[in-house]
C-alpha cells in the first residue's frame, strides 16, 4: 500500500482505474441530466399561481445546487483520470 501512495497523489483514491473513473464521471453526467429533466417535468406541472411558482423557483434552484455540485465531483474525477494517464504513459516511456 506504501508504494502506491508513494507514486500516487494522497487526494486520488489508489484503487482507481481510468475505466472506473470513466464509469463514474458518465453516471454522474447522466444523475445530472436526470435531475434537470426531473425538476423541469416537476416545474410544468406546478399550477399557475404565486405559491406554483414559488415552489418551481425552489425546484430550479435546488436542481441547479445539485447539478453544480455533480458537476464539480466529475471535474475532479477527469482530473484524477488524466494524472493517472499521465503516470502511465510516463511509465511507459520510461520502460522503452
Amino acid at each position: 500500500m506504501d508504494i502506491y501512495r508513494s507514486r500516487l497523489p494522497s487526494s486520488r483514491p489508489p484503487w482507481s482505474t481510468t475505466a472506473q473513473l470513466r464509469t463514474a464521471i458518465e453516471v454522474l453526467n447522466k444523475l445530472g441530466e436526470r435531475l434537470n429533466i426531473h425538476a423541469e417535468h416537476s416545474a410544468m406541472q406546478l399550477s399557475e399561481s404565486p405559491l406554483g411558482a414559488l415552489y418551481a423557483g425552489r425546484i430550479e434552484v435546488g436542481a441547479i445546487e445539485q447539478t453544480t455540485r455533480i458537476e464539480s465531483v466529475a471535474t475532479q474525477l477527469k482530473n484524477w483520470r488524466d494524472e493517472l494517464l499521465e503516470q502511465r504513459r510516463q511509465c511507459v516511456s520510461h520502460h522503452v
